[in-house]
């Protein structure tokens, strides 16, 4: 099963629709421009039904195989938005919009999806539905779960969903895939550390803030290294310390601020619990007060078995058993198609973007030759799961 052919003719086109979108980078749900032109190519292959405005600015195509007796329908998903990052590429394509561009490959993702829509209603080869699922505002304005939210999954009859991502350092032509929590629930947190002010020379009438904030940032290293099982994965990191104005005045208060990262569920609570709770009893001890705005942020990705295990064959019989990872590496990043895998069984799968610069860098571009690749993959998940017989 390797690349299609079809797919591999208009590989130029495909890539000059990624170019365009890299070119016009958009953020979080200000998504019009490139929105509104996966709407007009979905809606010039002919697909049965375009609806735009979900989940804001989300965009979903339907297409119907020429047989439905399956009674299947299968959402496959990208994502659309850019990143506030000034480019620093000097490709002929790059971002013409100082301080945005596409450091995290949603353009290639976007156009990916679009020429494995083209060639499944172009061919229509299968036996179902599927649904192609264009998302705004990944990158920290849980788009996915907005679309979710505006009922997605039930008005179109969604029944498992299918999720892709560019990954630098993986090899071209190759993917990687786990059962499982493959990425991050990804959490944020502020403390508020309130003690008495006082001048720096009479710390004996203050409740120094600073020295409480010092053992709190302290004591919350202890969660991983002693609350969590050492087979699990988490990390507790504080990012923002804040306070004081002068040499000489000991401040009432300090903000400290900082993310909790989690493979697992109960391991995110176990830790959210945790953090709470030293922060406000090591202020107690202090005879301070510590004021925790804890805010969950994007789930768990979580692999479902039985896609997970479709999918790996997929990709497998597309390049080959060697160039599939099957029990890859977790990531430690989040991503919010975990709101979709979260309403509907489904597997989220890296595709390999070679050796180039990392997400979220401003010398990153996505790589133009794995676009056959993705294509192929997202085609023939279909024709698999709903096959034409």
């Amino acid at each position: 099963m390797p690349i299609i052919n079809r797919i591999a003719e208009f590989h130029d086109e495909i890539t000059a629709w990624r170019r365009d979108f890299h070119e016009h980078p958009e953020l979080l749900y200000d998504v019009h421009r490139t929105a509104g032109k996966v709407e007009e190519l979905l809606k010039s292959f002919g697909c049965d039904e375009v609806v735009s405005g979900i989940g804001q600015t989300g965009v979903v195509g339907i297409i119907k195989g020429n047989k439905d007796s399956s009674g299947k329908v299968i959402g496959l998903r990208a994502d659309m938005d850019a990143l506030p990052i000034h480019e620093q590429t000097d490709k002929p394509y790059a971002s013409k919009t100082p301080g945005k561009m596409h450091a995290c490959g949603h353009d290639g993702h976007t156009a990916m999806l679009l020429g494995a829509a083209k060639y499944l209603a172009e061919t229509r080869n299968f036996d179902g539905t599927v649904a192609v699922i264009f998302q705004p505002a990944e990158e920290g304005g849980a788009g996915g779960k907005a679309m979710v939210d505006d009922g997605m999954m039930d008005r179109f009859g969604i029944q498992e969903v299918f999720g892709m991502h560019n990954f630098p350092g993986i090899p071209v032509g190759e993917f990687a895939i786990r059962e499982g929590g493959i990425m991050a629930a990804a959490d944020m947190w502020n403390i508020k550390v309130v003690g008495v002010d006082s001048h720096a020379a009479m710390p004996h009438k203050s409740v120094d803030p600073i020295v409480v904030a010092s053992h709190i940032v302290l004591a919350l290293q202890s969660i991983v290294a002693r609350n969590v099982d050492p087979v699990q994965s988490a990390v507790v990191s504080t990012t923002i310390i804040n306070g004081g104005s002068a040499h000489n005045i000991i401040p009432m208060n300090v903000e400290l601020a900082g993310t909790v990262r989690a493979l697992d569920p109960e391991v995110r609570l176990q830790v959210k619990q945790r953090l709470i709770s030293i922060a406000e009893t090591v202020a107690a001890g202090f005879g301070a007060k510590a004021e925790v705005d804890y805010r969950d942020g994007y789930p768990v990705t979580m692999n479902a078995p039985d896609q997970t295990a479709f999918a790996t064959e997929v990709a497998k019989k597309l390049v080959g058993d060697e160039r599939v990872d099957a029990n890859t590496e977790p990531s430690l990043g989040g991503e919010d198609f975990s709101f979709m895998s979260n309403a509907r069984p489904g597997a989220f799968i890296f595709v390999g973007n070679g050796d180039t610069a990392g997400l979220h860098q401003d010398q990153y571009d996505f790589n133009d030759e794995i676009i056959p690749y993705g294509c192929s993959y997202w085609a023939q998940l279909v024709e698999t799961a709903m096959p034409n017989s």
